[in-house]
């Protein structure tokens, strides 16, 4: 696990803000060598089912929305008091189940959106219709309807003078809290709500200048101390906020760029007035999620120093006829509060040698040996102690001392020697504090990655049943949130429904699933394919194995009779399947150096690489692992791709030997190998492929996945496009780039398009006349950068495809693919609902009620929830130059999640952004050093004090020479990137 993609980001309005986490894709788990194959990009969370929000990839970002299982210690299994919850949310049981009225009106959206045609706006189209296919049903979803009354808002700026010294945002908002809390500000604290920072929104006028003094102390302190900070918060009138302008966007009779200069403000300031009472009254993670004390938490394991605590998502979101909050259950991992020493040793004695420093790194902890409390940050733990670390002490004439010396000397305090010392300054201002002294603050997120035991009981406590999370979200969100009734709301005229909206919503047919003797029989989306022959086999020359001795051996060598009968029944499988295999494997062996005499594991890369070459230009190597490691499976990865040009596949001996179920893990394996060499697993019915195959099209996925907490500060994004180049869909070969650490737009697109479009025309003799593009990992505040900067990237790359014929130009459509948004949805009735969990079925498709006011969007869950509570992705056209209508694309992409080629079931993401998705994470195994070492700060050179300093521009240009350095080295690793041998092909499933 490592690396966070970056991609969240606030409430922007209009829902524009993305919330945290990961989604459930259907498909094989990715969390390591999954059914036999390989890891496929690292564990996130998106096995066949809903999960939660966990991202698994080192951010810590959390869960949410997660459920099934239960569990775990310390957290009542299966959700609390609502762990009997029946299989259907139904809070009026005895009363029928009724469409929310507005949704009949729908039809009216479109006629108001068509009189806006011809209005200046951005290229995005609006919605042309809604879907029809499929049985209609109905749903209820996660949102719940508000009201405003007042006809307008009062927005002020906020000046706080002098300028804090720490400009952390906690800081700044602590000091509002003061404010509101003075005398000038208290009488008219229910009136007025504030962001933290410079913006302050009131429900009624503020009187004119309104200025307050107030001494700084912490949360927690009885008051101020005597020498405190003393700032002056002046208020100032900004300007009216009316509402009508948000009543007409509900109409659709704003256009896209009014709504942006006239709604997103008064939405963004209804998330303030909805958030003041959660804020002051929970841990706030983010912008819009909050965690109670007295919510369900769980302990990460024996030993754990982690806390899995359940908290509640709430956003403003703008549909219809109706302004909604979206509100969703979300679990995040906290440190546990209290002594950090005590939190040292215990990580310490249950890690088995992991690193505390890593772990403790950016902890928010309090010291109150001055008497009164002082909150910062740790920038590193030392190696030194408390009785080893020296410094040059001003107060002492310079005296070198150590930090127990200056304790017992200014403080009269007794420091244990060895007592681990934390830096809360930083890189040229160093202060350091002893452990002992300090206390980790309640509420502290853990934003390092998770062991995977940690993960495993995460994803445990995360997984909840539908019901379950319904429950939560309508007993305990609405009420803890404070959206039932508190004086805020009142003042500025706001209610919120009770009761989660009732939608309608349809089930699409699934395709018929063909292979090249006869058709799959497909439920619940997935099939079986024990006794089915590829379409198209790919032949295997020349193939190895590779035994990877790392630890006690399991085999008596390459000849052991077991090795080699297993050897023998997988060949029989893929010859079985209708692959052509010229005769038996090269096996070889290779011994590891134990991790105790190779820490780094450098030593055996070494004999990995120097074994592989061995094998010379065969087809494919077979590597069998003991165990999993974070050195060995990457080494394998990158050595094969980048340095060898070797297709690999990697599978655990545990699980490739288990006699049980054998038969299916060959099948299994058999499905990633064939792809890897060019075969054709499965297709679809000519009737569900009509919508791509009616003229030539090329289907392209295109992601970025970037470097998380643990990693050096400096190492690059990786960009990634694949694009298919036969008429089946089957084979999406790739282009990958390095850029600027946490780009999130391409800066080679063309290239990388052009890279793509010169391989399907060396495979289909001809270029594409239509382009489908499916754009992963993108917020939704950022859709209108992708078609300023990435639109006339991949426009160019059609002009320059053909230099003699410039003006090719296929039409182009360009379709974003949400996946970490917070929108669930409940059967109302057993007949539409998966009879195991209380899930929504595959097919289940959403284009009405909560959908957007102005963009071409809906939501699809194709697969199959198999626990917890499922996800939909959130499909937006932002670009058409086709003509997709509501059915066409609905259905379109709902069959081709069935295209997928190393699954044998629909899988939730559509395959073009899944594959982009995978080889990101691939690509990562060629920067493996540099995404799982986290920057541990400067060890000497420092000037250490116990006031602190101040970081001169020499610092700042120092870090920022050491990032390219780190970013350059990065390149140098990468090399020349995928190795010429597999640019045409599928190496990365």
């Amino acid at each position: 696990m490592s690396g966070n993609r970056g991609r969240g980001g606030g409430d922007r309005g209009r829902g524009r803000g993305r919330g945290d986490g990961g989604p459930p894709r259907g498909g094989p788990p990715r969390g390591g060598p999954p059914g036999g194959g390989d890891r496929g990009g690292g564990f996130r969370g998106r096995g066949g089912g809903g999960g939660g929000d966990f991202r698994g990839r080192g951010d810590g970002r959390g869960f949410g929305g997660g459920g099934g299982r239960g569990g775990g210690r310390g957290f009542t299994r299966g959700g609390s008091s609502f762990a009997n919850a029946p299989l259907i949310f139904n809070p009026t049981p005895n009363t029928p189940t009724t469409l929310d009225a507005r949704t009949a009106q729908a039809d009216q959206l479109i006629q108001h959106l068509n009189k806006t045609k011809g209005s200046k706006r951005p290229e995005r189209p609006v919605r042309p219709g809604y879907g029809t296919l499929g049985k209609a049903i109905v749903v209820r979803a996660n949102f719940f309807a508000i009201d405003v009354e007042k006809d307008k808002f009062y927005e002020y700026s906020v000046e706080i003078t002098p300028e804090p010294r720490s400009q952390k945002p906690r800081v700044k908002r602590r000091i509002l809290e003061l404010f509101e809390a003075s005398p000038v500000g208290a009488p008219y604290r229910n009136h007025l709500v504030h962001d933290g920072s410079q913006r302050l929104i009131a429900a009624k006028p503020l009187p004119q200048p309104l200025t307050g003094t107030v001494k700084y102390f912490e949360k927690g302190d009885n008051g101020p101390h005597k020498d405190a900070d003393t700032y002056e918060v002046t208020v100032t009138f900004t300007k009216e906020l009316p509402t009508a302008p948000l009543k007409g966007y509900l109409e659709g009779d704003v256009t896209r760029a009014d709504a942006d200069e006239q709604v997103d403000p008064v939405i963004s300031a209804l998330n303030l007035v909805l958030q003041r009472q959660a804020s002051e009254a929970s841990y706030r993670h983010g912008r819009n999620r909050f965690f109670f004390d007295d919510n369900e938490k769980g302990q990460l394991g024996p030993g754990s120093r982690l806390w899995a605590l359940m908290g509640f998502y709430s956003s403003v979101r703008p549909v219809h006829k109706q302004l909604m909050v979206n509100l969703n259950v979300c679990m995040t991992a906290f440190y546990q509060p209290g002594n950090l020493l005590d939190a040292i040793n215990s990580f310490d004695r249950g890690s088995f040698g992991g690193n505390s420093a890593e772990f403790m790194r950016d902890v928010k902890v309090s010291t109150s040996h001055l008497g009164y409390k002082r909150v910062k940050k740790i920038f590193r733990v030392l190696a030194n102690t408390a009785g080893t670390q020296r410094f040059k002490c001003s107060e002492y004439n310079n005296e070198n001392i150590t930090v127990q010396d200056y304790f017992k000397r200014k403080y009269r305090i007794n420091l244990t020697p060895s007592s681990p010392l934390v830096d809360v300054g930083g890189p040229g201002k160093s202060t350091y504090f002893p452990a002992e002294l300090c206390t980790i603050e309640p509420g502290e997120p853990h934003f390092g990655k998770l062991s995977p035991k940690e993960t495993q009981e995460m994803l445990s406590l995360a997984n909840r049943r539908p019901g379950v999370n319904a429950e939560h979200i309508t007993k305990q969100g609405i009420p803890k949130l404070g959206f039932t009734e508190n004086p805020t709301l009142t003042a500025f005229g706001v209610t919120i429904s009770p009761n989660m909206t009732v939608i309608p919503a349809r089930e699409l047919m699934p395709p018929r699933v063909t292979y090249g003797q006869g058709s799959a029989r497909v439920a619940n989306g997935s099939w079986n394919i024990l006794d089915v022959k590829f379409h198209h086999g790919a032949r295997i020359n020349k193939w190895g194995v590779l035994v990877v001795i790392d630890g006690p051996p399991e085999f008596q060598g390459p000849g052991d009779p077991r090795l080699r009968d297993w050897i023998k029944g997988f060949a029989n499988k893929c010859t079985k399947s209708g692959m052509h295999i010229a005769g038996p494997p090269i096996v070889k062996a290779v011994q590891l150096p134990p991790p105790s005499s190779d820490p780094g594991r450098s030593q055996a890369t070494r004999a990995l690489e120097n074994q592989l070459r061995t094998f010379g230009e065969i087809d494919i190597v077979l590597v069998l692992l003991q165990r999993r490691d974070d050195y060995i499976y990457p080494a394998v990865k990158r050595i094969c791709a980048v340095t060898l040009g070797l297709h690999s596949q990697c599978l655990l001996t545990e699980k490739a030997f288990k006699e049980k179920g054998q038969d299916q893990y060959f099948s299994n394996v058999a499905l990633k190998v064939n792809m890897k060499l060019g075969g054709e697993n499965h297709r679809l019915d000519a009737n569900d492929m009509r919508w791509l195959q009616q003229t030539k099209t090329m289907m392209v996925g295109i992601d970025v996945t970037h470097p998380g907490p643990s990693s050096v500060k400096g190492t690059p994004s990786i960009a990634g496009v694949v694009a298919s180049i036969d008429q089946y869909f089957a084979q999406f070969p790739v282009s990958l780039r390095l850029q600027k650490s946490k780009q999130e737009g391409i800066a080679e697109l063309a290239d990388m398009m052009i890279e793509r479009l010169q391989a399907f025309r060396a495979r289909s003799k001809a270029l594409p006349d239509r382009v489908f593009i499916f754009r992963d990992g993108v917020s939704e505040g950022q859709y209108d950068k992708v078609l300023k900067e990435e639109l006339p990237q991949v426009i160019e790359a059609f002009k320059r495809i053909d230099a003699k014929n410039p003006r090719y130009r296929p039409k182009l459509s360009i379709v974003i693919c949400g996946k970490r948004h917070h929108a669930r949805f409940y059967p109302t009735s057993e007949a539409n609902a998966d009879n195991k969990n209380g899930n929504t079925k595959p097919g289940t498709v959403v284009d009405k009620g909560v959908t957007s006011v102005l963009d071409y969007d809906f939501y699809l869950q194709a697969h199959m929830g198999l626990q917890g509570t499922v996800r939909p992705t959130h499909y937006i056209v932002i670009y058409d130059e086709n003509g997709l209508d509501p059915n066409t694309i609905q259905q379109g992409v709902h069959v081709s999640s069935y295209m997928y080629a190393r699954a044998t079931k629909a899988v939730s993401l559509c395959p073009a952004a899944y594959y982009a998705d995978v080889v990101c994470e691939q690509a990562r195994y060629w920067i493996h050093g540099f995404l799982n070492q986290a920057h541990e700060g400067s060890s000497a050179g420092d000037t250490a004090s116990v006031a602190g300093g101040t970081q001169s521009d020499r610092m700042r240009r120092k870090r920022e020479d050491a990032e390219k350095n780190v970013y350059d080295a990065a390149v140098k690793m990468w090399g020349s990137g995928l190795h010429q041998r597999l640019k045409d092909s599928m190496f990365y499933l």
